[in-house]
């Protein structure tokens, strides 16, 4: 269905937006410039808002706020906000009366005009995504980023054209009823995360699943052959299927190898036509082997899109994403680094493996229902120095404690970053690296991670 089509097969119809989040207020605004009867729904009060409520409505848009923002929820066609399970009971009853459950990023796969590249998966995807659009757009491709990161693209999609290319960050929360897959669907790697909101690990598969099991024949899925989940989907690919492997070479899609010459590795794609060189591990400006495994997802998505010389310049010169193991400044001889993104035990795993130096790590946070037994003996290996803060410090400190290789690690407890920052800059020593990977979801302190993270770079940035 193309954009104006879909745009008018709603205009006769009630609609209602639940959430007026960032992502949700570019399609509350397309709606209601169409004169269409829109109503807008969050749990927020007016106060709340401010004067983002007085903007809606002076272009017609109806809010209903608080407490009972669900209640009455007879509309014809029903966006939620991607983080909303599509079973709470009001949605269910809504649906049960005859109305349309969808969402700005379905509706979007509904009407996009050009071919899609989605990226899922625990860790990493955020990085991955984005190293495919910067190649693509290194390559000379109107690329459109969206999803989880960039801006919703869903109002946008009149501007673009059949031979741009959408790349998408997609979530779990995203995926879950999501009845259509990308072109080309990419899964970094699965491990139990969410749990406070999905059901079971189980479901939570299943939601990341959905970015591939709906794809055709000519459709391409790339999977992580090294994680245990993600290679149990190799035979269930609709298209065709790549692969990205550190452990062993495959015979489709990218893995490591000696050099030419036997001097380090470098990533390698194999396809129809044989094997090639790719990119030097020498040549990526991002650390850790995590950052290895997101080019090798890359490239297997970008393969026959993006010449082999635009990816090794730009894999020397990208310095990688936000709140992703940034680097916010060296002082004296003492390397500071912003990992909030990490809000599960893997991610904080991975950002440690990172760093052959001494690491002073700073974690904690709001527990999400997972496990954080794989963290301690990790933590034990690489850190100088635990200091804990936040709901999830208990857990963080058990987990190291009760590992076979805890030799009496120092934890400290402290109340806040402020502290926590203060105390790492006067136990850490030339050469050290300090990072903030927290192993657990920023909402006990902060409105997500991006607020997190940006808080102790600027404490950070203060010390003199």
């Amino acid at each position: 269905m193309k954009f104006e089509e879909y745009l008018s097969s709603l205009q006769s119809k009630a609609v209602t937006v639940i959430g007026i989040g960032v992502s949700n207020q570019p399609l509350i605004e397309l709606l209601c410039s169409r004169g269409m009867s829109v109503t807008a729904r969050d749990k927020k009060d007016r106060a709340a808002l401010g004067a983002l409520a007085e903007e809606l409505e002076k272009k017609g848009c109806r809010l209903r706020l608080g407490p009972d923002y669900l209640e009455d929820l007879t509309e014809d066609v029903v966006f939620r906000t991607p983080g909303m399970r599509p079973d709470l009971p009001e949605l269910a009853a809504a649906v049960k009366r005859g109305s349309v459950l969808t969402s700005e990023m379905e509706a979007f796969f509904e009407v996009c005009p050009c071919p899609i590249i989605a990226v899922t998966g625990s860790d990493g995807k955020t990085t991955t995504t984005t190293i495919i659009a910067e190649l693509l757009r290194a390559a000379g491709r109107t690329v459109h980023l969206g999803g989880n990161i960039g801006h919703p693209l869903l109002a946008e999609t009149g501007t673009m054209s059949a031979e741009d290319i959408a790349v998408l960050e997609l979530s779990s929360f995203q995926l879950m009823t999501m009845a259509k897959s990308p072109h080309i669907a990419v899964v970094t790697n699965l491990a139990p995360n969410h749990l406070d909101v999905h059901k079971d690990y189980a479901e939570y598969i299943s939601a990341k699943e959905n970015i591939f099991t709906h794809q055709t024949a000519g459709d391409i899925a790339i999977f992580n052959a090294d994680n245990e989940v993600t290679r149990s989907f190799l035979g269930r690919e609709m298209g065709s299927l790549r692969v990205f492997s550190r452990r062993e070479s495959v015979e489709r899609g990218t893995y490591l190898a000696p050099e030419e010459g036997g001097k380090g590795q470098a990533i390698w794609m194999a396809n129809e036509t044989g094997c090639r060189r790719v990119l030097p591990l020498a040549g990526i400006k991002l650390p850790g082997t995590h950052n290895v495994e997101n080019y090798m997802a890359a490239i297997a998505a970008v393969d026959g899109l993006v010449p082999d010389e635009v990816i090794r310049d730009f894999a020397g010169n990208f310095g990688g994403v936000e709140h992703r193991i940034e680097l916010v400044r060296e002082l004296d001889g003492v390397r500071y680094y912003n990992d909030s993104i990490a809000s599960s035990p893997s991610r904080t795993i991975a950002g440690l493996n990172s760093f052959p130096e001494p690491v002073i790590l700073i974690a904690g946070g709001k527990d999400k229902g997972i496990a954080y037994d794989s963290l301690g003996p990790v933590v034990n290996e690489h850190v100088k120095l635990l200091v804990l803060c936040g709901a999830t410090a208990g857990v963080i400190r058990a987990s190291v404690e009760k590992a076979e290789n805890y030799s009496g690690l120092e934890i400290i407890d402290v109340e806040d970053y402020q502290q926590a920052v203060s105390l790492a800059r006067s136990r850490a020593r030339e050469g050290d690296v300090v990072i903030l990977s927290p192993a657990s979801t920023s909402f006990d302190r902060f409105a997500n991670f991006m607020e997190r993270g940006r808080a102790f770079k600027e404490i950070v940035n203060r010390l003199k």
